[in-house]
């Protein structure tokens, strides 16, 4: 009865909601699965707005108290989140990024809230702000074309304590141990510091990401003559100014940021002083437009020293997809109206959250005949990008006011509609 239409939801996100659904205790499961699919469908973060979007099983008590006092790991759902993504989108190289953003916040009652410098100089924006810190981690999806991430983990910075934004990068990483395979860590400038780049490179991954242009680089010492007293150098002649002007320049065109752009690059492979004199690759680099004048050159560092130039561009421009991914957490999928009172609590509801925007945008990397039927929404539009935004307003005329709840199986533990009705896709 409640499942008329289903036919048009595609089965794999029936797929993915039953794999979440293991990392919870089975009591569990129905209440975690209404709050999920409501806010899946919301552009609100209120708990009692994503209730009001489906049919609620129970007294809207009954949802707060299981964020509050409910007997779940909200770190297990996090991981499996993250083994979904590796198993329906498995690639040969896994790109991490990492980054932190600001939720503004008025009351000085909310969890961790702050005065936090506004680093981003956005305009009409003041200096100095009251916010909730996050330092994320998301894992990117899709080819060197066409890409987006996908929110994993985030944690609160505490307003009180010595805790820096690089352990708590360390910590992001120490909790996805042994999810994910050939990781290369995307950071940008403030990131890319030793104790961060070190402990990446110790777990086995590769980083790429931009330094100070001032960085100090050495060439590798000369060979140590036969006999020669004293301790060896440790590091060769810097390399100047002078002498990365004097390095071949490359002129490429290359598809970077959602369209083709010319780039002119210079590389090295070198010791960077600051990683206690690691062989990397530098890359620097800049933008030319269609009149020729080029931008201000930025320097790129590649832990791994078998990539080529053209390789570190476009692996770290892959980096950039977590800034619309803030964007869209916060405006799109109620970032920003997580109101919750603790931080225990916030942290969960904010997760589920993240794996309420990460459906449908993992739809839209999947694809297919169905997921653009379902997004479908303006047929006089040829060949229009499907977004997760439109897939969520399909899934509305699909979930809106049914009995979710009912659709969980308890015996067979899965999700699906109640009349057993077959899905494609």
């Amino acid at each position: 009865m409640n499942s008329k239409g289903c036919d048009s939801i595609p089965r794999a996100l029936f797929d993915w909601i039953t794999f979440l659904a293991k990392s919870l205790p089975i009591r569990s499961v129905p209440t975690f699965i209404e709050l999920l699919v409501g806010a899946m469908l919301t552009q609100s973060g209120f708990v009692v707005q994503s209730g009001s979007v489906i049919d609620l099983g129970r007294h809207w008590t009954t949802y707060f108290k299981w964020l509050q006092h409910g007997k779940w790991s909200w770190l297990a759902l996090v991981r499996q989140t993250a083994r979904l993504v590796v198993k329906w989108f498995p690639c040969e190289t896994c790109y991490l990024a990492i980054d932190d953003t600001l939720v503004f916040r008025s009351s000085t009652k909310a969890p961790d809230s702050q005065i936090h410098h506004q680093h981003a100089k956005k305009t009409n924006r003041p200096t100095f702000v009251r916010g909730q810190g996050w330092v994320s981690l998301a894992v990117v999806v899709g080819d060197d074309i066409r890409h987006c991430a996908i929110p994993i983990l985030a944690r609160l910075i505490r307003a009180i304590g010595n805790t820096p934004k690089l352990t708590i990068a360390k910590t992001l990483l120490r909790a996805m141990d042994g999810i994910f395979q050939n990781v290369t860590l995307l950071l940008d400038a403030w990131f890319m510091r030793a104790a961060l780049v070190l402990f990446a490179v110790m777990s086995g991954m590769h980083v790429i990401g931009q330094v100070r242009k001032d960085t100090a680089i050495y060439e590798f010492p000369p060979l140590r003559p036969a006999g020669k007293r004293g301790r060896p150098r440790k590091y060769g002649d810097r390399i100047t100014q002078e002498r990365i002007e004097s390095m071949k320049e490359t002129e490429s065109i290359l598809w970077l940021y959602g369209k083709r752009q010319t780039v002119r690059y210079r590389s090295v492979i070198a010791m960077a002083r600051f990683l206690k004199g690691m062989t990397v690759r530098f890359v620097w680099c800049c933008f030319v437009d269609d009149k020729g004048h080029s931008t201000i050159p930025r320097l790129l560092l590649a832990t791994d020293t078998q990539l080529t130039p053209e390789a570190v561009i476009i692996g770290y421009a892959r980096r950039w997809s977590i800034e619309p991914m803030f964007g869209q957490t916060k405006n799109g999928w109620g970032w920003k109206e997580t109101w919750q009172q603790s931080r225990q609590v916030l942290h969960r509801w904010v997760h589920i959250l993240f794996a309420a925007y990460a459906l449908p945008q993992l739809l839209t990397i999947l694809g297919g005949e169905q997921v653009r039927q379902l997004a479908n929404f303006t047929p006089w539009r040829i060949n229009r990008t499907v977004t997760a935004g439109l897939v969520r307003t399909g899934l509305q005329s699909c979930f809106s006011h049914i009995r979710v709840r009912d659709w969980w199986d308890s015996k067979s533990r899965k999700f699906m509609p109640t009349n057993g009705i077959p899905l494609t896709g």
